[in-house]
């Protein structure tokens, strides 16, 4: 952080206690709570009409609208916390159907019991992370369950957007032939978390990737016309995400374990503790497919953003009737890349 980030304010906040039943209640409590952190530090000016709902602008364009829940666990994990990727799972969201985030909304559900200044410090981050993408949190609401019934503190989102006429983002749009590009190495999120929860510690500290990706798709777009996929490779890893992709455009993929972008501290760490990179969480890069002719310009406008320095072509897509997955080995194999069978590693995100 650097020396004016508004997130060190919190250090010297006067907030204190701890979350208990009366937050929720709909009194004089609660509605100390609401001004004194959400209202202090989420202000705007739908915030400031304080009404039940937020009046929106009118907007031209078709409406995208994404909804996401947060129970992470640690809430607060190297490059990252709960607020600030409340904030960017939901943009990122919005922003794989093409569309430019406009409004957040944010619900939280707290447990009694949890302390308020570490419900400030979330407060905090989500922010700084809506005013940094330029999208204001407009709505919200508060709930507290009793001690044991929660854990700390769990936040759903919603994300609205607009969608410009003609453009036409969708997993079922993958045809036989098309490039496949990541924008970022894969896995970082999920081993930061991992390494936080078991007290894991590496000669290289492994941060989350979590970052609002909608104006790096809005720098795909004026590249190319015809982005056929957008998809965020989150729970499930990039194997989940292309798996998805297939099965909703009924073809299959073919990818190249070489060319697939890995940090060597999270390889060795996915190794040490016999995880697969392809099945690990990511909060901060995308998928993208488009046609073959225009992979390279694409991988050039991505490599060209500052969120997209590490991004390669990874493979492409073919005609497969079964929807497999497949990827070409180091070693020159090939095998079948399949969904993860349960979840890998819970509370991600």
């Amino acid at each position: 952080m650097s020396a004016n980030d508004p997130r060190l304010a919190v250090t010297t906040s006067s907030v204190r206690g701890v979350v208990d039943m009366t937050h929720g209640a709909g009194g004089r409590a609660m509605t100390e709570l609401i001004r004194d952190i959400f209202q202090r530090h989420l202000a705007n000016e739908f915030l400031a009409q304080g009404n039940d709902a937020a009046l929106l602008g009118t907007v031209c364009g078709r409406l995208v609208m994404a909804t996401d829940a947060h129970v992470i666990s640690p809430l607060f994990f190297p490059g990252g916390d709960i607020g600030a990727l409340a904030v960017h799972g939901t943009l990122n969201d919005v922003a794989m159907m093409g569309a430019r985030p406009l409004w957040l909304s944010a619900s939280f559900i707290l447990e009694e019991g949890f302390p308020l200044a570490e419900l400030e410090r979330i407060v905090v981050s989500m922010a700084f992370a809506a005013r940094k993408a330029g999208v204001p949190v407009v709505a919200g609401d508060t709930k507290v369950v009793e001690k044991g019934k929660g854990d700390g503190v769990f936040i759903s989102t919603t994300g609205v957007g607009v969608l410009a006429d003609g453009t036409d983002v969708s997993g079922s749009n993958a045809r036989p032939g098309d490039a496949i590009l990541v924008s970022g190495t894969i896995g970082d999120h999920g081993v930061a978390i991992l390494s936080k929860r078991e007290h894991l510690d590496f000669d290289t500290e492994i941060t989350s990737d979590s970052q609002p990706l909608h104006d790096l798709v809005a720098a795909m777009l004026a590249a190319i016309s015809g982005i056929r996929a957008l998809r965020d490779p989150t729970r499930g890893g990039l194997s989940a995400t292309l798996n998805e992709i297939a099965q909703q455009s009924k073809v299959g993929m073919v990818i190249r374990e070489a060319a697939v972008p890995v940090k060597p501290e999270v390889a060795a760490a996915c190794e040490l503790l016999g995880l697969d990179p392809l099945n690990v969480a990511n909060e901060g890069k995308l998928v993208a497919i488009c046609a073959a002719q225009d992979a390279e310009t694409l991988l050039a406008a991505i490599r060209a953003h500052p969120r997209g320095p590490d991004a390669a072509i990874i493979g492409e897509v073919v005609a497969d009737q079964r929807a497999l997955v497949r990827m070409k080995t180091r070693l020159g194999g090939m095998r079948v890349v399949d969904w993860i069978a349960g979840e890998q590693l819970p509370r991600i995100c």
